[in-house]
């Protein structure tokens, strides 16, 4: 369902009202690795996308819903346009990347202060023909010791074309990132909040929990294999105060359950204490975590098995 749809769906038979206000649908787009997870985080003050520094950790589109007084803003995190990549799943995720553009209200484009690289240039151009407002944003910017060096920049991608504004900011550091949230809300559409006001994300438990644990892998695994790793939820039951849950992850060989695992399992259980602990501060309650590690030849290239993992959207 388009965010249209769905913003037509949940206001049929709602009366006008004196309570609308700004609200609407907000994608960050740009090449893997440039921050758009970390800025949806820090918009949201909590963790909602994770985040490591291999490209493509994003893999799926993620609502981050922001609710205040004054605005409802609804942030679509999505994964990283790339070339390159022949697997069905690189096809998916840009598929689902390009889709997230199509029917918003407001576009983030996220760079790297101070680069602009052929993947930065192929998603400029797929904008040209998107009649909303786009806001460029130079990302980064704590890791730029002179800031006069972006002026050029600036200038020169101000007159390649006409950006609603061109903002840098560092999202780790939050720098701006308060002056943006004002930007993007004079750009929004009157109505009434189609989220409840204490929704933060319009994904699972669940989902957040898969996601939680291969951001571990990720982090811990390096470059070993961070992309030939995916993680399935077998079990998710709450008992009591705790919530039980059982993660599967896929790999393509054996070799590569042999690195997960670790020596005497060393490494799987470290990624379990770590996953487990996000768990519990995220989900506000106890957690039994258990871990499996699985092989499946060439799963990402399987597109049954990637719809089961939730690559069909």
């Amino acid at each position: 369902m388009t965010h249209t749809a769905a913003r037509n769906l949940m206001m049929t038979d709602m009366p006008t009202s004196p309570d609308q206000l700004p609200c609407g649908f907000i994608a960050i787009i740009g090449r893997p690795n440039v921050g758009k997870s970390t800025l949806m985080n820090c918009i949201l003050g909590q963790k909602i996308s994770i985040t490591s520094r291999k490209p493509q950790t994003t893999r799926h589109r993620i609502q981050g819903i922001k609710s205040t007084t004054q605005a409802q803003m609804i942030f679509v995190d999505t994964p990283g346009l790339h070339h390159g990549g022949k697997r069905t799943m690189n096809r998916l995720m840009n598929r689902a990347a390009i889709d997230s553009i199509s029917d918003v209200d407001v576009i983030l484009f996220v760079i790297e202060a101070g680069q602009w690289t052929e993947e930065d240039q192929s998603i400029l151009e797929r904008l040209q023909d998107i009649h909303v407002p786009v806001i460029l944003l130079l990302n980064k910017i704590d890791k730029v010791d002179n800031k006069s060096e972006l002026l050029p920049q600036i200038e020169k991608l101000s007159a390649q074309t006409r950006f609603t504004e061109i903002m840098p900011l560092s999202a780790r550091r939050g720098d701006n990132v308060e002056h943006l949230e004002h930007s993007v809300q004079k750009l929004l559409p009157l109505s009434l909040p189609l989220y409840p006001q204490d929704q933060v994300t319009d994904r699972s438990e669940r989902f957040i929990a898969a996601e939680l644990v291969r951001e571990k892998l990720m982090r811990r695994l390096g470059q070993e294999l961070p992309y030939a790793l995916a993680v399935e939820i077998e079990e998710f039951v709450e008992e009591g105060r705790m919530l039980k849950i059982g993660a599967l992850i896929w790999v393509e060989r054996d070799s590569q359950k042999a690195i997960v695992i670790g020596k005497g399992g060393a490494g799987l259980k470290a990624i379990g204490k770590q996953a487990r602990i996000d768990m519990e501060n995220i989900f506000g309650r106890k957690v039994f975590l258990q871990l499996w590690v699985k092989v499946k030849d060439k799963w990402a290239d399987d597109e049954r098995a990637l719809r089961g993992l939730g690559y069909s959207e």
